[in-house]
């Protein structure tokens, strides 16, 4: 038996990084999966793989958020899971970034986590309870020059976690955070994106290699299957007396630094 068997879940931003590892591994689990993205031929293909349900989903709108929900209801029947996996970071000196970049970074990673918790939690409440796994990150819990915008929106995720967590603990929904550190994806090595460009992609990612020797204390890049695992873990009856929590997976970056 799969630790989630006979479960539906919702994931954003699943059709590639972070959150193509949790409906890989949550399918493996035995659950049913609706994978929710704008990339509408990565997200397609990987939800004809894995026998899943795909949804176009711009999270920052709430149509697509009713969209997506009347698609996995016609599918399976209901909802009992959720994963606000969608996000997106862009780098800029503070003062110096404009607002509309700003708004732009909010709508997706702050909106859509509201508007996911929103439009599902009363789904899974109907459905006899559940749980919602929303994506902080590291900078969601200290601060990290130059990402001041994803930042601000990702401790916005923490806060929102607790508050929805006392708010539908008594409708049986469960509610916590993952804050992951530096993640092997496309969003902290944006070369990943471009397959004609292997000499710079594999120059990137050797700089970010070396980068993360020096900051982290296990010595290297975090993989999204890692990642997985805890959202995994966090979705499941192993974690069934957890809720409010924001969970950190960082390699021991938060720990502190070595003088040495």
């Amino acid at each position: 038996m799969g630790k989630l068997d006979g479960r539906v879940v919702l994931i954003t931003g699943a059709a590639r990084g972070q959150g193509e590892q949790e409906a890989r591994l949550f399918v493996a689990e035995g659950a049913q999966v609706v994978i929710g993205d704008v990339l509408d031929d990565q997200g397609e293909a990987l939800a004809k793989e894995l026998g899943a349900k795909y949804a176009h989903l711009d999270v920052s709108q709430e149509g697509d958020w009713q969209a997506a929900v009347a698609a996995a209801k016609e599918t399976y029947g209901r909802i009992d899971g959720l994963v606000n996996n969608a996000g997106i970071l862009r780098f800029n000196e503070l003062v110096s970034t404009p607002l509309e970049e700003f708004q732009q970074i909010v709508q997706v990673n702050q909106v859509g986590v509201f508007l996911g918790i929103k439009t599902v939690a009363p789904e899974i409440a109907e459905a006899g309870g559940g749980t919602i796994v929303n994506t902080a990150s590291y900078a969601g819990v200290t601060g990290m020059a130059y990402v001041g915008a994803y930042a601000a929106t990702k401790h916005a995720i923490v806060g929102l976690t607790r508050v929805a967590a006392l708010e539908l603990a008594g409708k049986g929904i469960r509610v916590n955070a993952v804050c992951p550190g530096a993640i092997d994806t496309a969003m902290s090595n944006p070369a990943q994106l471009d397959p004609d460009a292997d000499a710079d992609a594999e120059k990137a990612a050797e700089g970010i290699d070396r980068l993360y020797r020096k900051l982290v204390p296990l010595g290297r890049i975090g993989q999204p299957e890692e990642v997985a695992r805890l959202v995994l873990f966090l979705s499941g009856d192993d974690s069934s007396y957890i809720t409010g929590q924001p969970f950190v997976i960082d390699g021991g970056w938060l720990a502190g630094v070595s003088v040495l």
